[in-house]
């Protein structure tokens, strides 16, 4: 077996056999050797598996095991050790011992003799054998019941999720006798869209099964995203097809306007995504391919340095003026402005005084810059999200510019249900979040990197944007999935694998002055999952955008139901499609774990699907909090009205 060539080499070398190596040596190697140099081997092999029962079996009592037939130095014979197995274990050491002691004391005289030796390297392999055995069954050993409840528990998790938001979707879309007069056919049976976000799903989880389709996952995610924006295309080019139609008789301009602005929000889709598929060319089998950043690196570093400064101001810029464009002029909105904007002009400072084309500085100025950015981000997101609700005015005038009429659904809720103030809330929080995570990826990731968050950016606009304006077009479960697709496959594009070799270890040391295994590892966690993170903090602004008053609502909902016709789909959504993934892939890896390429392949995806499992409830709190805590605060200055 291999496990035996370690100590076999280690031995005849004469150096420390691996520490937790459970093997045996080879008889063949050490027969031409003398009997005494072979009895000690045996017995340094013996100490090393004796060493590793011992961790195994706690107070494992061999020194002290009670038999008598050991101390019996004139018996020719071994003796019977029908134990259990680790009284078995102690009494085939014990006798080893004995016999090698007893033959120590009889080497030089007469009465020793060539029985003696055979019998004790017997007795000695004897107890390699069934130790060996032993630790290799306890290392391969798998808690069966355990991961049968596991499993069970994970299952029942995606059943339950599933039934909510099958239950959501049934009251949301179905529930009402009464119906929007402008609500679309569609919404009623399986549309197109839907059947593909569904078929997604079955194609990812027959896609695990295969070795080599993990190793190249990303061209899944970068097929099926282009193929959804294809189908928005599709869709809008029918809908402009429709209001020509209707033109004959009334008047469409408006609508028409609205299609061909989506239109280009579809054309913006397809190819930001086509520029972010051809970034990085990650995988095993053509990674030797040319990609865009490959080009770049050859080109030279004043290519690399001038895009990323480009890319950067374009993203500051983008973040600055949509919280500009705001009309309010109170202070905290001042505030708010004016610490993004600092926290803008200290990220170009950093990247163009400190940041290599291939990586940061790590000298004291650029560490101490690094971490007055954190402290200022930080203290102005999360003052952003605290304060808000508390100081935001009570007023008919609408801080998000994409929606310029209120339906009278919600003009009739609006005396027991803040519901303008709360998506203004909503509005600008997620402009502060995503603003907030933009800059951290523009400081932690690699230079050449900053331009796919450019394009990450400008994809979750058009997104955003094209979804607002397009009505009752799509269901919005289909959207919320549809932008979870998109963050995976910009995961990808980010230069992500799953192989563990990717992932970006020294940005993760980016504003740190001395070592800490859990900062590291939230700065590492950060730069990985830069793209998921981003799809779900920006779900808060895509609610404040999005219209919903198309939805069928109960004649008796209250407000806590208007609330959870915001928050319901963008909370169940990734939470249903990530239990769905995580449970087949636990199946997957549990049937393929004999497979060659269970710890290449398998086992580092199997990691990856766990952090994106912890990625996904990380954000869908941040989003279920916020939009709960905006909520209750308007609830309570509604009571009594107060303004800053």
């Amino acid at each position: 077996m291999q496990i035996d060539i370690a100590p076999t080499l280690a031995l005849l070398f004469g150096v420390p056999i691996p520490k937790n190596n459970v093997g045996v040596l080879i008889r063949e190697a050490f027969d031409s050797l003398k009997e005494d140099k072979h009895l000690r081997a045996l017995e340094l092999n013996s100490w090393q598996l004796l060493r590793l029962l011992q961790a195994q079996l706690s107070g494992l009592p061999c020194r002290n095991f009670p038999c008598d037939a050991f101390y019996d130095h004139q018996s020719s014979g071994s003796t019977d050790c029908n134990h259990e197995t680790e009284d078995m274990l102690c009494c085939l050491y014990m006798e080893a011992t004995t016999l090698y002691t007893s033959w120590k004391s009889k080497r030089g005289f007469e009465s020793a003799s060539n029985k003696d030796y055979r019998s004790t390297a017997a007795a000695y392999y004897k107890f390699l054998k069934s130790a060996s055995e032993w630790l290799s069954r306890r290392s391969t050993d798998k808690p069966v019941k355990l991961l049968a409840l596991g499993l069970a528990t994970m299952f029942v998790s995606t059943v339950i999720l599933s039934s909510l938001m099958f239950c959501r979707l049934r009251q949301i879309y179905h529930g009402g006798k009464q119906q929007s007069l402008n609500l679309n056919d569609s919404m009623n049976g399986w549309s197109l869209d839907e059947t593909f976000i569904l078929s997604v799903i079955l194609i990812l989880v027959s896609s695990m099964t295969s070795s080599s389709m993990v190793e190249e996952e990303h061209y899944i995610w970068y097929f099926l995203i282009s193929t959804f924006y294809l189908l928005l295309l599709r869709k809008t080019a029918q809908s402009l097809c429709a209001v020509r139609f209707q033109s004959s008789f009334f008047t469409q301009n408006g609508q028409s306007r609205e299609g061909y602005f989506r239109m280009c929000f579809v054309f913006l889709l397809l190819t930001s995504g086509r520029v972010l598929r051809g970034w990085h060319q990650g995988g095993v089998n053509w990674t030797s391919l040319p990609d865009i950043s490959k080009w770049l690196e050859q080109a030279g570093s004043q290519h690399v340095k001038s895009l990323q400064l480009i890319s950067a101001f374009l993203v500051i810029s983008i973040g600055l003026f949509a919280l500009f464009s705001i009309e309010s002029k109170g202070k905290c909105f001042q505030m708010v402005r004016l610490s993004f904007l600092i926290s803008g002009l200290l990220v170009l400072l950093h990247i163009t005084k400190y940041q290599d084309y291939t990586f940061s500085s790590t000298d004291y100025g650029a560490t101490l810059l690094v971490q007055i950015i954190y402290a200022i981000l930080g203290v102005a997101t999360i003052g952003t999200v605290v304060a808000l609700p508390w100081v935001i005015p009570f007023s008919t005038s609408k801080i998000c510019p994409t929606d310029n009429t209120i339906s009278p659904l919600f003009l009739s809720i609006h005396e027991k249900f803040p519901l303008v103030e709360l998506r203004d809330s909503l509005y600008v929080i997620g402009w502060a979040y995503v603003l907030c995570w933009c800059l951290l990826q523009l400081l932690l990731q690699q230079p050449v990197n900053t331009t796919p968050i450019l394009l990450l950016l400008l994809q979750i606009l058009a997104g955003t944007l094209y979804f607002a304006r397009s009505g009752t077009h799509h269901k919005e479960w289909v959207e919320i999935a549809a932008f979870y697709y998109l963050g995976m496959a910009g995961h990808f594009a980010l230069g992500n694998t799953n192989t563990l070799a990717t992932i970006d270890v020294a940005g993760a040391f980016i504003g740190i002055s001395s070592h800490s295994t859990l900062l590291s590892g939230i700065l590492m966690f950060i730069i990985t999952y830069a793209s998921p993170m981003f799809i779900l903090l920006s779900l808060v602004m895509y609610i404040s955008m999005k219209n919903m008053a198309h939805l069928v609502i109960p004649e008796k909902a209250g407000p806590e139901d208007h609330l959870m016709m915001m928050l319901g789909f963008s909370c169940l959504v990734p939470l249903v499609i990530n239990s769905i993934l995580l449970t087949a892939y636990t199946v997957v890896l549990l049937l393929m774990q004999n497979h060659l390429f269970v710890w290449s392949v398998f086992s580092p995806k199997y990691l990856y699907v766990c952090a994106t499992a912890v990625c996904t409830y990380i954000g869908v709190l941040i989003v279920a909090a916020t939009g709960f805590y905006a909520y209750f605060v308007l609830v309570m200055r509604k009571q009594k009205p107060y303004s800053c």
